[in-house]
Order: C-alpha cells, then structure tokens, then sequence
C-alpha cells in the first residue's frame, strides 16, 4: 500500500531539551491513523513538524498530498460570518467551495451567523469545512470532537467516515480511546519522543494484552483479578467462592481496553 507520510529519523530540540528522537512511522493512503502520546511524549511537535507549522534539526518528512489542518486551538475573528470565512479560505485556495461539503457539514445554516454566536460543536463544523476548503488528499484533525456532546461527536464521527470512503488520509490526534478505536484503521504511540508502536488496535491488544482481567460480582460487592492462566485462576477463583458460601452475581473477563494496553506502552511497558 502506497504511503501518504513518511517519517524517519525526526529529532527536535527546544535547547537542550531533546523532544523527538529519531522519530519513524508512516501513513497509509486513504486511512485513518491515530498519533497517540501522553503529555510530553512529543506528539504535538511531531504534528506541528509534519504539518509545517515548525522547524525540525534533522531527519526526513516526505508528504504525497495536499494538506488540510484543524487545529484544536483554532479561531476566527469574532465578527466574521461563517460564510465570510468559507470565501475568504477558498480565495486563499484559489477554488470555490463545495456545496455538498458545506450541505453535509450544515455550514448553510450557519451562513450568516458571526462567528462568537456559534456553539463549540457548530465552530468544530466551520473549522473542518475551512480544512476541506482546498480539497486536500491529507486531513489533520486534532481532538476534533473536543468539547461536544454525544450528538456533536456521533455527527462528526460520521463526516470523517465519510472522508475516509472518499478517500482522503486523516491523521487523528486525540485523547478519545474510544473514538480512536471506533475510527482509526491504524495507532502510533509515542513514548518520550520516539516511536514504541504502531499497527491496529488487534495488534495491540495482541502485543500487550496477555494480563486477563477478571470481574466478579456478589451481593457483598465486587472484586477484581488479573492472570496470566485464565483457565486455573477461574476454577480457583470459582472454587474459593463456593467454599466461602459466596452466591456469583456477574462474572466478566476480558483481556484489557485500548486505554489500559496505550498507558502501559506509554510509560514504558
């Protein structure tokens, strides 16, 4: 498979604070890639770097596309009309926007509302209209569904599908487990300003989880166990309650969530 972004051998320093080094991943044409990093594992460096939004010492950024850029701090001057910034952002691009984009994102609606009126989630939707404005093949979306509620994220989720059907590569940056894994064909995480893993979220599951998770219910309260030998510490497990004369209410197993699998590669597990 042809790749988008190609990265190898990034480093990055702030002085003597050494942020990226050696960095190497790469993104696949045409999916959906999350970047995952806790704070001050390089993530938003690394994006800015990829982005051209900073400066880099040394190593190689190779990009086979035209970008587009939701920042997560974006803004737009309080007074200007939606609509003003959708053909402000397509003169900068030389293009007229695409009507059945801004249909899909509900910019029409918006039309010729200032922007302070908006809501976050209706700024989130202005945001990655003015991304798309100039029909970029690359998408960088940065915690997009930030601040929005249930029916803001699940409209969102489904334009960025959307995306992803047409085509385009979109590089995700959240703190979402749960969106990631319900989005994202591939992860990379980061861990101190190198690259620990990438592949899909199988793969990780596969790669990390080899604890078991037990769960188990009674009318006393619940209580939880993990194992590498899920068969003996289940008969164990089931055997001591039985003698103590314990009645099971709920049983669960299961070999860990993205969240758990991320934090232990993220720290150095």
């Amino acid at each position: 498979m042809t790749n988008a972004i190609e990265i190898s051998g990034l480093r990055k320093s702030y002085g003597n604070h050494e942020v990226l080094k050696g960095l190497d991943f790469c993104v696949r044409q045409g999916e959906i890639f999350a970047l995952l990093g806790v704070n001050g594992a390089g993530k938003t460096t690394a994006l800015e770097c990829i982005e051209g939004l900073r400066k880099y010492d040394s190593g190689r950024i190779a990009v086979h596309g035209r970008m587009g850029i939701q920042l997560q701090s974006a803004s737009l001057p309080e007074h200007i009309r939606s609509m003003e910034a959708v053909k402000l952002f397509a003169g900068w691009n030389k293009t007229v926007p695409d009507r059945e984009m801004l249909a899909a994102l509900g910019i029409g609606e918006l039309a010729g509302r200032q922007y302070y009126q908006l809501s976050t989630g209706q700024k989130r939707r202005l945001h990655l209209a003015l991304a798309l404005i100039g029909n970029p093949d690359i998408l960088f979306l940065d915690e997009p569904t930030a601040g929005l509620d249930v029916e803001g994220r699940l409209s969102l989720h489904e334009q960025i599908r959307k995306l992803k059907a047409r085509g385009k590569t979109i590089i995700l940056a959240s703190h979402d487990m749960a969106e990631v894994e319900s989005l994202c064909d591939r992860i990379g995480i980061l861990t101190e300003g190198k690259t620990a893993f990438t592949g899909t979220v199988g793969e990780l599951h596969e790669k990390v989880g080899k604890h078991y998770h037990i769960s188990v219910r009674t009318a006393e309260g619940s209580a939880a166990y993990e194992t590498d030998n899920i068969r003996d510490t289940l008969f164990s497990l089931l055997a001591r309650y039985r003698e103590s004369g314990t009645d099971i209410l709920e049983i669960r197993t299961d070999r860990g969530s993205l969240e758990q699998h991320f934090m232990k590669i993220a720290k150095g597990g």
